[in-house]
This record gives C-alpha cells, sequence and structure tokens, in this order.
C-alpha cells in the first residue's frame, strides 16, 4: 500500500477535474484552482491540457499543483478562447512516479487530439494491454489510462462518445475519469461507483467534472449531482447529456467517508464530515471506556473524535499538535530519523498531563506511527492512552487505486488486536466494526475489500510472483 511517509496513511489516489464552456474563459486558471483544491488526493504530480477548438495546450510535471503551475507555466496552457480543459493531481499507483507517467495523457487518433485523466485502477488492464501489444499497439508509460486512450482510439468507426462507452465496457475494476478532445468533455465512472465523481455547473452554463465537490467550489460552481456509477456524461455546446453504460452496482470505497475525502465533501449523498462523527457515535457505543479526555490524531481523526466525546460524555481536546509546515521534503534514511520526523509533525499539548485519554484516528496501517504517538503522549504525562480506530483492520490489498506492494506490511493480516496492541504499547485497543461504518455511511453499499477481501469490482489475474509478493 502506499503510505504517508510520516504518519503511517493509505495515500489518496488520485484527483481528476475538468471544465467546458460555452463561451471563453481562462480555463487554465481555472483548472489551477481546481486542482489546488484537489491537491490531498494526490502531491507527486500534476498536470493539464486545455483547448479552444483549434490549439490544444499541454503542460504537466512532478511536484505539487504551485511547484508545477508556476506563472510561466500558466500561462503556457492560457487560451483566449478557451472551451475546453482537464487537470490532474497524482500518486503512483499503478505506474512509477516518473514524469512520463503524469498525467494528463493524451494522444493522436481519427477523433483528433485526446487527453485523459483517470482516478483508480482496471483490475483487467495487464490482459487487456497485452492483447493490443500483440496486435501491435505502442505504448509510451506504464500506467492503466494509456490502456483506455488505446481503446478508445481504436475503435475508429465510432464517434468519441460510442467509443468510450465501448471501452468502459471493456475495462474492470474501480475508477473515474474524465476525457477530453479539442470540442467536449466527457466523464465516467465504473458500474461499481468505487471512485467518486460529481458535476457542477457555474452561472454562466460553464460546466464542471470533478472527484470531489470542494473543486466545484472553488471554481464558482454549484454541485448538481453524483455521475452514476455505470454512467458516461458528455458536454459540448449543445449542454449536458448522459447514457448509462453498465447496471449500477454501487459499492463506492468506505475510505472515501473514512479518511479520504476532504471534510467538506458530499459524495453519493453522504457527508464526509457527519460521516465521521457518526463513526466516532458507533465507535463509543460499541467500545466504551473509563477515560477523561477524547484526544484526535490530527487532522484525520478529528471528525471520529468528536463523535466520540459527543456520545461518551467525555471532553474533547488537542492533545496532539499537528505542525503545518512538516510536508515531505525528504527522505529519512535511518529509523532514528523517521521517529524525528514524527516527532517534527505532531507534539502533545499539557491537556493529556495526568489525565487518561481515548486516543482517536482513523486506521492503523503498519503501526509503527502510533506506537511513537501513544509514547509522545506518556511521556507528556498520559495516565493510560486507549486507543480507537474508526475504521475495521486493514487486512487485505486493494486494487482499485491504494497500491498494496506486500500484505506483510499490513500489521492486522498478520497480528491479532491484542498483539497490535502490545505493538504500540496502548493500553486497550479496539475497531469499528464493518456494521458500524456501514451504518455512519448510510446511503449505498460500500467497499469494504481492504477489511474483508471481498472485491466487488472483481481482482486481477496475478501471476506466481504476484501472489508472492502480496502474500509475504
Amino acid at each position: 500500500m502506499i503510505f504517508d511517509p510520516i504518519l503511517d496513511k493509505p495515500q489518496d489516489e488520485c484527483g481528476v477535474f475538468g471544465m467546458f464552456s460555452p463561451e471563453p474563459l481562462d480555463l487554465a486558471w481555472f483548472t489551477y484552482l481546481g486542482l489546488f483544491a484537489l491537491q490531498h488526493r494526490g502531491q507527486e504530480a500534476a498536470g493539464m491540457c486545455v483547448s479552444d477548438g483549434e490549439k490544444f495546450h499541454v503542460e504537466k510535471d512532478l511536484g505539487l499543483v504551485t511547484q508545477v503551475f508556476d506563472e510561466r507555466r500558466l500561462d503556457s496552457v492560457r487560451l483566449a478562447n478557451a472551451r475546453v480543459s482537464i487537470g490532474h493531481v497524482r500518486y503512483s499507483t499503478t505506474g512509477s512516479n516518473l514524469r512520463f507517467n503524469a498525467q494528463p495523457l493524451t494522444t493522436r487518433t481519427n477523433k483528433g487530439i485526446l487527453g485523459l485523466a483517470h482516478n483508480g485502477n482496471f483490475v483487467n488492464a495487464r490482459e487487456v494491454r497485452n492483447d493490443m501489444l500483440m496486435q501491435g499497439a505502442l505504448f509510451q508509460t506504464t500506467n492503466d489510462s494509456e490502456v483506455m486512450l488505446n481503446l478508445i482510439a481504436r475503435e475508429s468507426h465510432m464517434d468519441l462518445v460510442e467509443a468510450t462507452a465501448a471501452a468502459m465496457k471493456r475495462l474492470k475494476g474501480g475508477f473515474a475519469c474524465v476525457l477530453m478532445s479539442r470540442t467536449q468533455l466527457l466523464g465516467f465512472r465504473d458500474p461499481n461507483g468505487v471512485r467518486p465523481l460529481v458535476i457542477g455547473q457555474r452561472d454562466d452554463h460553464a460546466y464542471v467534472i470533478a472527484s470531489e465537490p470542494c473543486a466545484l467550489y472553488a471554481v464558482g460552481a454549484r454541485l448538481i449531482r453524483d455521475v452514476q456509477p455505470g454512467e458516461l456524461v458528455w458536454i459540448d455546446r449543445t449542454g449536458l447529456h448522459s447514457m448509462m453504460v453498465a447496471p449500477r452496482q454501487p459499492t463506492p470505497c468506505a475510505f472515501e467517508w473514512i479518511y479520504f475525502a476532504r471534510s467538506d465533501s458530499q459524495l453519493d449523498g453522504a457527508d464526509a464530515h457527519e460521516s465521521r462523527i457518526r463513526m466516532g457515535h458507533q465507535l463509543a457505543r460499541e467500545h466504551p471506556v473509563d477515560a477523561d479526555i477524547v484526544v484526535p490524531v490530527p487532522d484525520s481523526g478529528i471528525g471520529a473524535a468528536i463523535g466520540y466525546a459527543r456520545e461518551s460524555g467525555i471532553p474533547f481536546d488537542y492533545g496532539l499538535y499537528k505542525n503545518p509546515y512538516a510536508g515531505r521534503t525528504f527522505i529519512a534514511p535511518t529509523q532514528e530519523a523517521r521517529e524525528l520526523k514524527v516527532k517534527m509533525k505532531l507534539s502533545p499539548t499539557s491537556a493529556v498531563r495526568g489525565k487518561r485519554v481515548v486516543l482517536v484516528d482513523d486506521s492503523i496501517v503498519r503501526g509503527t506511527t502510533s506506537r511513537q504517538i501513544v509514547n509522545l503522549l506518556r511521556e507528556a504525562g498520559a495516565l493510560e492512552v486507549h486507543f480507537r480506530v474508526s475504521s475495521p483492520p486493514i487486512k487485505h490489498p486493494c486494487f482499485y487505486g491504494i497500491d498494496t506492494a506486500a500484505r506483510k506490511e499490513l500489521v492486522a493480516s498478520t497480528h491479532s488486536i491484542e498483539e497490535i496492541r502490545d505493538l504500540i504499547g496502548a493500553d486497550t485497543l479496539t475497531f469499528i466494526s464493518e456494521q458500524g461504518i456501514r451504518e455512519a455511511v448510510g446511503g449505498p453499499g460500500l467497499c469494504l475489500a481492504c477489511f474483508n477481501g471481498e472485491y466487488p469490482a472483481g481482482t486481477p489475474l496475478l501471476n506466481d510472483v504476484d501472489k508472492l509478493a502480496l502474500e509475504v
């Protein structure tokens, strides 16, 4: 699994953004704003494409949005009569973190130049790629998105909408994509809706498609609705159009509400912040404890900690300070250096001194950072530390956009809860139940594959080397 190198968290896959305007707008600037709002979903690379109906400008590179798009680069994609744009922020899931894997990807086809930005993984991408290689196809990157572009381009007898629908039917997995030509913007989502995608509109009738509503608000658009699982939408000068390509089987990723989505986002009818508060309520009902203070691990544990405090009646307080300037700017070569990085990012406050603490976090992946946080609280004078986790134990790899290299890195796959408690040094340790997550989020069914190993959108065909890597 891809981890936050400091806080030992699963990383937030990718973020996509697209915009279509019937009248000329500064779409480079609006796309920049949308990507900035989605920065939490990907911090390794950023890019955008902009078209005015004739020219097609692309700029992308490794780095944060503000690093990639300085004034010179932003000006390089500005077009006076821009009508269509897409953008992408990326973590490297499928495909290594190299510049040529940055998105959007572009290609020339009989339908003109196309640009694609993609969040998630196609679980059958390898088989489809191999089939096309045997038929003479060429690939310039190592990521899934190029497979989708090749499938669309090969349907030369179809228009862009028909070809995209045909490609959607061929590929399986969890994905949400925006696709653009010189004159159209398309958005589509897998039949299970594992990865999120929403539609918005501005007062000037410009449409926006993005991973989360926060990107809509950043460009002055209001939320219209989610793209439905299995749905293909497209926007041109005649407006917004839609077709259902595959039957809806909604099982969106539970981690969107547990951790990934910004707290001000609403996805598939469920509010992220309110869902996290309900997780805390559920945790308190399932796992009460006699304590003096409820402390979140910032920022991801705040919502659940608020809910736990409200349900239990135990006061909420900030017992940990998070340094907002401790970023991913250097590599820690030794264990001592890695532990110092945690102390750079988190430090205890006087609120925990002499207190029995309920420590609330959204997940435990490897347990190494959790142990350090428990030690920080004890060193600051906490009498007891009771760890409460607002997700079930993570035991299985994710194939839908959160890469897992080896199951041995998932502490819950090799240790019992009591063994994890001993490893991290807490007085007690409990996790929310799967049913508790379902009740907290509500709405559609959820993908809980990383907790229970049940994969609603299929799994890749693994060779022996792959299987060994996931099991070891």
